[in-house]
């Protein structure tokens, strides 16, 4: 069974830094990709970034590039998302999700976490 527990949110000010772990377990990593969305306050979910497990492949949503780094540690196989220069958009609910390639995980077709709440205000 797919288990994806994320924490790390908290209430950060404008122009401040996150940092989001999620702790994996349940599937095979290394044909995995991992990644994280988002749901801001009455909108619906939206893409954030991704990385193919076994060779470390990136890719990141244009609202973020340059600003968000998704990272991962092998040995507590475990998925990182450094949010850097934070915004009041950047506000949300951050989900991670798994799937068994950065384009079936970027069309949601896999497993979602519960999420962490991620608020940026002054």
């Amino acid at each position: 069974e797919v288990q994806l527990v994320e924490s790390g949110g908290d209430l950060v000010q404008p122009g401040g830094s996150l940092r989001l772990s999620c702790a994996a377990s349940g599937f095979p990593f290394d044909d995995y990709a991992i990644g994280w969305f988002r749901q801001p306050p009455g909108k619906g979910r939206e893409y954030v970034a991704a990385m193919r497990w076994r060779d470390g492949g990136t890719d990141y949503a244009d609202s973020v590039k340059g600003r968000f780094t998704i990272s991962r540690d092998n040995a507590k196989r475990t998925a990182v998302l450094q949010m850097d220069s934070l915004k009041p958009e950047d506000t949300a609910i951050y989900y991670c999700a798994t799937g068994s390639s950065i384009p079936t995980l970027i069309a949601g077709r896999g497993s979602w976490g519960q999420g962490t709440q991620v608020t940026v205000s002054s």
